[in-house]
C-alpha cells in the first residue's frame, strides 16, 4: 500500500522492521554467532575439529567457555531479529478520515492474541499535533498526535530520520481539521 491523499482522507503507510539496515544487522549477528561456536568448542574439548583453527591458540578458560556462550546468545538474538523482519512487526498504516472524524492507527505486532494492533480515535479527542525536538549529537524530531489526557501517539517509527522541513510538513498535515493547534514547530 502506498500513501494516499485526498481532501477528506489521508492514508499513510508505516514501514515495519523489514528494512535493509535491519536485515544487514540480522545477517551479521547470526553469522558472527555461528562463527563463535566452532571456535570455542574445540578449545574447550582440547582437540582440533578443523585444521584452520588449532585449539592450542585459544585457551579453554576463559575463551573456550565464553565463546560458545556468546555464540548461543547471538543465535537467539539473530533469530529474534529475523522473526521481526519476516513478520514485518510494526508495519501498518495511519488513516486520517476528516469527513468521518476518525483517526485509525493499525499495526502488526508479534504473534499471539494481540497480533493486529488497531486503535480508533475520534478527531474531537485530538488536542494538538506536536513535535518532540531533541538537539545535540543525535538530533531527532518526532511528530506526534496529543490526545485528551496524557496520551501521545508518535507519527513516525523510532529511529526514522527525516529532514526538518519534511518532519514539519508531516506534523502539520493531520492538523488541518479545525480547532487543532500545532505545537513545537520552529517559526522561521
Amino acid at each position: 500500500m502506498t500513501n494516499r491523499k485526498s481532501e477528506w482522507l489521508w492514508v499513510e503507510r508505516m514501514d515495519g522492521y523489514r528494512r535493509v539496515g535491519n536485515s544487514f544487522w540480522a545477517r551479521v549477528t547470526l553469522l558472527g554467532a555461528l562463527g563463535f561456536t566452532p571456535v570455542g568448542i574445540p578449545s574447550y574439548l582440547g582437540r582440533e575439529v578443523t585444521p584452520l583453527l588449532p585449539s592450542q591458540q585459544i585457551h579453554s578458560v576463559p575463551q573456550g567457555v565464553v565463546m560458545p556462550f556468546y555464540g548461543i546468545v547471538g543465535v537467539f538474538f539473530g533469530s529474534y531479529l529475523w522473526c521481526t523482519i519476516l513478520r514485518n512487526v510494526g508495519s501498518g498504516n495511519d488513516r486520517y478520515d476528516k469527513q468521518g472524524g476518525i483517526i485509525t492507527l493499525s499495526r502488526w505486532g508479534f504473534p499471539g492474541d494481540n497480533r493486529r494492533i488497531y486503535n480508533r480515535v475520534p478527531m474531537k479527542d485530538v488536542r494538538a499535533i506536536g513535535m518532540e525536538v531533541q538537539e545535540g549529537i543525535h538530533p531527532r524530531r518526532v511528530p506526534h498526535t496529543r490526545l485528551e489526557g496524557p496520551q501521545s501517539v508518535p507519527s513516525t517509527r523510532p529511529g526514522e530520520y527525516q529532514a526538518p522541513g519534511d518532519t514539519e510538513r508531516k506534523a502539520a498535515e493531520p492538523a488541518r481539521p479545525p480547532n487543532v493547534s500545532i505545537e513545537g514547530l520552529d517559526q522561521g
